[in-house]
């Protein structure tokens, strides 16, 4: 019983979240219900404004009728009693049931008539008539005090029982004066049966009306809003297929009217979006090759100046301070120059869609290491402690070696060169439908606008410090573009002075679309009292590692949330 009042419940919940769905979604649903809203509202208030006045009428114009009959009869039996020869008390007893009987069939049809006597201790022996004894109980006492001390009718709405309910009905009451009886009270019970079946046609009448015109005020609100939201719902599919790279895509404009203006204006600004992007195109595409081709004719006479400064570098010790020193910042300045030549011509392949993966199967541990091991000299040169927490068992995946230690080298020379001296991590792990790893810093951290340009080309957080560093500003930009060409995500974290957390994750064989990552990204935290040239090989790390909500700027992080850009939240850069 329980679990089919339960199946119940989830049921009616479900219908209701369709409903509300339906109602979120669809604005021609919106309008119509809105419009049936009020037209059952305005409906139902006419309605009883019209019932109501119907039956006021109907009962003010019977109330009429009734006390001018009675009024009537209430003289002609009186006219009776006054000329009457009878003097006896069957004489009058018999006048007394003729006249009730005369009344009766005198007014309109169901009337009844009571005959009282108005002092019940009279010593008369006329008795009380009526043509339905069954139904005195109606006449209350108050009607009969109210009738015996006034001269004017006394009138009294009941209900008179028909044996299958009541029905309405009216009372009028007036005072005659009989023959040697006295004082009596004449009564006439009116039904208002007639009246009230005339209401109930008339209501019935009313709500058959307000169903009808509710059905045609939905018909004709779906019908008229349907011919403005099909427009609508054109021009947003028209809208979905541009923005997908259909640039051809038109509205029908037919007519004069402002839907056909709005189609012919959609069209004309189709138009010059359509031109607009083909000059782009056109414009990139020659941006393109001319980058590829600069970065390809600059490397014949590169080679030629790098054979000539190192010719100069190895003879260094022969010349004058100021000529050895300038062979130097030759050398390294031509070290830039082909980094810089190495990243625009990777860029160019992936915007010309010509990069390809050498995927194998290879384990990402040795990947790392390779990877650490070429930013060690750096982390020397700086102060920073690298820590390596890889797993025991081997990390598999089918991946591309040069590429991928690549994204790791460029994460990790960015995280040295921010570490500011602190602690910078490396962590792998991995999970069965995916391998990644982290590169985790405590130095400078980056603000919530920074972390959303910070894959974007020719970007530097800080381009004084880039530029003492010698970045490009390509980096973080090729690795996306490795991330995405294996098929996986690389995202960032970073929080002002609580340093930033790239991770790498790359789904174990080709095909496989990730859905989580077996890396939490941001989480852990180094010890801060060990040598600049420290490793760690296992798993967990230290058992001093304290969790980062540990750490003492926890109520910057409050202020100031963390901000997470996944990569693939960012877009294609090709």
């Amino acid at each position: 019983m329980r679990r089919s009042v339960r199946r119940a419940a989830q049921r009616v919940r479900w219908s209701a979240r369709r409903v509300l769905l339906a109602w979120r979604t669809s604005m021609q649903l919106r309008v119509t219900s809105t419009a049936i809203g009020f037209g059952l509202l305005a409906v139902m208030v006419l309605s009883t404004y019209l019932s109501g006045a119907i039956r006021d009428g109907l009962f003010e114009q019977r109330i009429t009728q009734v006390l001018t009959e009675s009024s009537r009869s209430t003289a002609q039996a009186q006219t009776a009693f006054n000329t009457t020869s009878a003097t006896t008390t069957t004489g009058v007893q018999q006048l007394v049931n003729d006249m009730v009987r005369l009344l009766q069939g005198g007014g309109s049809s169901g009337r009844e008539i009571f005959l009282w006597r108005t002092d019940p201790d009279s010593a008369s022996s006329v008795l009380n008539s009526s043509t339905a004894p069954q139904l005195s109980g109606l006449i209350t006492d108050t009607l009969r005090e109210q009738t015996a001390q006034g001269e004017e009718q006394r009138w009294q709405s009941v209900s008179i029982p028909d044996g299958t309910g009541t029905v309405p009905g009216v009372i009028v009451g007036s005072k005659v004066d009989v023959p040697v009886a006295g004082a009596y009270e004449l009564y006439f019970l009116y039904s208002l049966e007639a009246e009230q079946e005339t209401l109930s046609f008339m209501q019935r009448v009313l709500a058959i009306a307000g169903v009808l015109l509710i059905v045609f005020l939905a018909c004709s609100t779906w019908v008229v809003t349907r011919q403005v939201v099909k427009p609508v719902q054109r021009a947003a599919q028209v809208a979905e297929r541009l923005a997908d790279g259909h640039l051809d895509e038109r509205l029908q404009a037919k007519g004069q009217d402002e839907i056909a203006t709005l189609a012919r204006s959609f069209n004309e600004m189709a138009e010059s979006l359509q031109d607009q992007i083909q000059r782009l195109d056109e414009l990139s595409t020659v941006q393109r090759r001319f980058v590829s081709d600069v970065s390809h004719e600059l490397r014949t006479p590169l080679t030629t100046v790098r054979m000539a400064s190192e010719m100069i570098y190895e003879n260094r010790d022969d010349l004058d301070p100021v000529l050895k020193r300038s062979a130097e910042l030759l050398s390294a300045q031509l070290d830039r120059f082909e980094d810089l030549l190495a990243d625009l011509l990777e860029i160019s392949r992936f915007d010309a869609g010509a990069a390809v993966l050498d995927a194998e199967a290879l384990d990402l541990r040795d990947v790392v290491s390779a990877a650490i091991d070429h930013a060690t000299p750096l982390a020397v040169r700086k102060d920073v402690w690298v820590a390596a927490y890889l797993a025991d068992e081997p990390v598999t995946a089918d991946f591309d070696r040069r590429r991928v230690e690549r994204v790791v080298r460029n994460l990790l020379v960015n995280a040295i060169e921010y570490a500011e001296s602190g602690p910078v991590e490396v962590r792998v792990a991995s999970n069965a439908t995916a391998v990644a790893v982290q590169v985790r810093d405590y130095g400078v951290g980056m603000a919530k606008d920074q972390v959303a340009h910070v894959f974007d080309r020719f970007w530097r957080a800080d381009p004084a410090r880039a530029r003492t560093s010698g970045g490009t500003g390509l980096g973080l930009a090729i690795s996306l573009e490795d991330a995405l060409l294996h098929g996986g995500w690389l995202e960032a974290w970073a929080q002002p002075g609580l340093g930033a957390a790239f991770r790498l994750t790359l789904p174990r064989r080709a095909g496989i679309v990730l859905t989580s990552s077996p890396i939490e990204l941001a989480a852990g935290r180094a010890p801060e009292d060990v040598d600049v040239d420290a490793r760690r090989t296992d798993e967990s790390g230290p058992a001093s590692l304290p969790d980062i909500t540990d750490l003492p700027g926890e109520e910057t992080v409050a202020e100031h949330p963390a901000t997470v850009v996944p990569a693939r939240e960012l877009g294609d850069h090709r």
